[in-house]
């Protein structure tokens, strides 16, 4: 086993936790790829993602020469934190390996509640407060941008925001294994990097507007890039969709 323990979490009751995965905790999540259950310790909810055991390439890939999942979820939380971007508390990462290579691996960190994620903006026209939250959360995304941080999996249901006793939103970024620092993000880049979010053009309409104002770039310039590279994946979306649709009736 390797393992990493954030040190302001006792390493027994982490160590508990993860050998009595499957036996203890609430399910959160019970996907095809991954699961995530939440764990009671003390004051604290701990939530786990064990991640699917890779085929066997992908057994000597993680052991050999790329970093597991769970270990660059941890270790792109902790960078995260460090740079002061929203994301829950990192606790741990734990990787077990067989004869071949990485077996099964986790990523501990803290639970955190929140009021809603992206994904109710884009659903819910008529969400209190929508244009505001959007604006902010544009500033936001904007902050990672200029930190050279490119979120890869930047889709609605990775950022989940929270109202604070100020008034304002708090953002925070879960499922972290695919990101890339960089010393500066081309406009293209960034556009590109927001493309995932909401196919809504309404939507895009007041990102071009607040981003603008913030990078100092004309907002139609904003407004064309990003709607572009939305519109690009809208349609590889769909069309992937499409063709797994005919798959799964040629199948039967």
């Amino acid at each position: 086993m390797s393992k990493i323990i954030n040190p302001l979490f006792k390493e027994s009751e982490i160590i508990s936790i993860i050998t009595n995965f499957n036996n203890e905790g609430f399910i959160f999540c019970n996907g095809k790829r991954n699961k995530i259950k939440l764990f009671e310790l003390n004051d604290v909810i701990v939530n786990v993602k064990s991640f699917k055991i890779p085929n066997i390439i992908n057994k000597i890939i993680y052991r050999y020469f790329r970093k597991s999942k769970a270990r660059r979820s941890y270790e792109y939380a902790t960078y995260l934190k460090e740079n002061g971007i929203g994301t829950p508390q990192p606790i741990a990462y734990f990787e077990n390996y067989d004869f071949i290579g990485l077996k099964d691996s986790y990523y501990v960190s803290e639970q955190l509640d929140c009021d809603l994620t992206f994904r109710e903006l884009v659903q819910i026209p008529e969400y209190p407060e929508n244009e505001f939250i959007l604006r902010q959360f544009t500033r936001f995304c904007y902050q990672l941008h200029q930190k050279g941080i490119e979120f890869k999996d930047h889709s609605p249901g990775n950022t989940l925001i929270r109202k604070n006793e100020k008034g304002v939103y708090d953002f925070y970024l879960v499922d972290l294994n695919r990101m890339e620092f960089h010393q500066n993000m081309s406009f293209e880049l960034r556009m590109k990097n927001l493309s995932r979010l909401t196919p809504k053009k309404e939507m895009i309409i007041v990102m071009s507007n607040e981003y603008a104002k913030l990078s100092g770039e004309k907002e139609e310039n904003v407004f064309e890039l990003l709607w572009k590279y939305t519109s690009d994946f809208q349609y590889r979306f769909h069309r992937k969709k499409r063709i797994k649709k005919k798959l799964k009736f040629w199948k039967k």
